[in-house]
């Protein structure tokens, strides 16, 4: 039922951001691609003063006209305060103010002789108005030429912009410790140096009709699957906004399950697991303004495994995949687990146990199922305050506040001291999870299965964890399915799940992200693995 709401509500978005589209295109002034777009005077004062009233005479918008001797104004450098290198802004200033630009209208080729001159980046030619009024927004210099019925755009972007730093929301103990900033051409740049191989792929689009967000789609050619990176370019096609600020935006448009808890994009800022999942035949989203970059199409298991795994020996890393694995199932099964046996299966608990937990109870006013629920809401509130307090003291307030709480609770008679255990030890476990988007999940789908084990017991559990674990098997992440390789099942993919094996057992990619270039080692021929893939995907007797 799940699934089938989730595919409802998604060809319901689409056919309205068709309609949606439609109506801007008949509302909207038709752009260059069905009408000439308005090109650019040759009369520099025209262009000057057509750019001042595109801007409203913003303060941030500078225009520097040089004159010759007669007064007339020759020359133009036109750009946004703030978003240029002041320090390249000065050496291109020093090369207009020279003599030598009396000379450029005097030019067959003004911009081949503008790239001989003067020492900043590539000049590009702009024929079009809005063209140029979009280069000028992007960060980039104009210069204008009295005369010449074009202008030239060269690359200068510069200003504030946070450095290269160790990634805050994912951190190793071994490993790179580099993070992704929000500057877009930073971000590829990181990347590049991961993965130095001219098979790497980017292509770029803007996004968000007023914020215009540059995105670029990252993958290996040869590697990813043609039919998934067609198949994330055109969902990234069919979004029409105003506004493109995050990550997020994007992963709400064009994701699997709408209504589903569980995420089906991946997003990190490190750098080293966007290259592996690109090795693995993943396809990876860039969007300029964040750190966070996407990751598609992934699988439930990619969600507990970290970058660290491959920088250490198979034995701890396999080690911590269990610890993860098993942390999952504290955080989601416990609290209701406890409430279920306490309250409907007290035959399943030692005696001992049970006397003290009865003893413990008896002075509790509150249902175990109204207790967990006030326990639970209040860590909620108190993490919530900790991320949201300043940085100085918000790490105290958590911890002092969870302390001085639950405390005053049990003694005060509200709670019992095993509930307190029961939710810390939860809170904790959800912890451990690499990635917050799927620990986030979890958090959510625990308080459905409280419900449903403080009303029905052990029973009402086993029927809250039926549909998610078919919720989990139908869905899909861009074409693969969520459960791969379990459900399907790939023998071959298992080597690199719960238990890691060593690097020289893992000669191939994973099974249907890989497919094109199945070897990553060659210690073995194409065609037996091909043949063992092959085995792998006929039906179990």
């Amino acid at each position: 039922m799940l699934q089938f709401l989730n595919e409802l509500l998604f060809q319901q978005r689409k056919k309205k951001n068709g309609t949606d589209n439609k109506k801007q295109q008949a509302s909207a002034p038709q752009t260059s691609s069905t009408t000439m777009e308005e090109p650019v005077s040759s009369s520099l004062m025209d262009t000057v003063a057509y750019l001042n009233y595109k801007m409203g005479g913003s303060s941030d918008f500078i225009a520097r006209e040089f004159r010759d001797s007669d007064g007339v104004s020759r020359v133009a450098v036109i750009y946004i305060d703030g978003l240029v290198d002041q320090q390249l802004m000065g050496k291109l200033m020093e090369g207009i103010v020279s003599d030598q630009y009396k000379q450029l209208s005097q030019q067959t080729d003004p911009a081949e002789w503008l790239k001989n001159q003067l020492p900043v980046g590539d000049v590009q030619t702009m024929y079009g108005r809005e063209t140029l009024l979009q280069a000028i927004l992007a960060g980039q210099t104009a210069i204008i030429i009295d005369g010449v019925q074009c202008a030239f755009t060269t690359p200068i972007q510069g200003g504030v912009r946070r450095s290269v730093e160790e990634p805050s929301s994912q951190t190793v103990v071994r490993g790179p410790k580099e993070g992704f900033t929000e500057d877009i051409g930073t971000n590829i740049a990181l990347l590049r140096r991961k993965i130095r191989c001219a098979d790497l792929r980017f292509e770029s689009r803007t996004l968000g009709r007023y914020t215009q967000t540059k995105i670029a789609v990252a993958y290996i050619q040869g590697i990813a699957d043609p039919e998934v990176v067609k198949e994330v370019s055109r969902r990234l096609d069919t979004i029409h906004t105003d506004s493109i600020l995050e990550g997020g935006y994007i992963e709400e448009f064009i994701q699997d399950g709408v209504l589903s808890p569980f995420p089906t994009l991946l997003n990190t800022e490190r750098p080293d697991a966007i290259a592996g999942g690109l090795l693995e035949g993943l396809v990876a989203i860039f969007i300029d303004g964040t750190p966070f970059v996407l990751l598609a199409p992934v699988t439930f298991f990619r969600f507990f495994a970290s970058p660290e795994d491959y920088y250490q020996g198979f034995y701890l890393a396999s080690f911590l995949r269990i610890i993860r694995f098993g942390s999952f199932l504290v955080a989601l099964l416990l609290p209701s687990l406890y409430i279920a046996t306490t309250t409907f299966q007290q035959e399943m608990l030692p005696t001992t146990l049970l006397i003290s937990l009865a003893a413990q109870r008896e002075n509790t006013p509150l249902p175990a199922l109204l207790e967990a629920f006030v326990m639970e809401l209040t860590f909620e509130i108190i993490r919530e305050a900790g991320v949201r307090m300043p940085r100085a003291i918000g790490p105290a307030i958590s911890i002092v506040g969870a302390l001085v709480l639950g405390q005053a609770a049990v003694q005060a008679g509200l709670v019992s001291a095993a509930m307190v255990i029961v939710v810390s030890f939860t809170a904790i476990s959800n912890f451990v999870l690499p990635y917050i988007n799927m620990a986030a999940s979890i958090r959510l789908l625990r308080f459905i299965l409280m419900i449903l084990g403080g009303s029905f017991g052990l029973y009402g559990i086993q029927c809250g964890l039926i549909p998610i674990m078919m919720h989990l098997v139908s869905l899909r992440s861009f074409g693969v399915p969520y459960y791969t390789p379990v459900s399907p099942i790939y023998f071959h993919s298992l080597k690199d799940l719960v238990i890691r094996l060593p690097w020289w057992r893992l000669k191939s990619r994973p099974a249907v992200l890989g497919d094109q270039n199945p070897m990553r080692q060659a210690a073995e021929p194409d065609s037996f693995v091909q043949q063992e893939r092959n085995h792998e995907r006929d039906p179990l007797p």
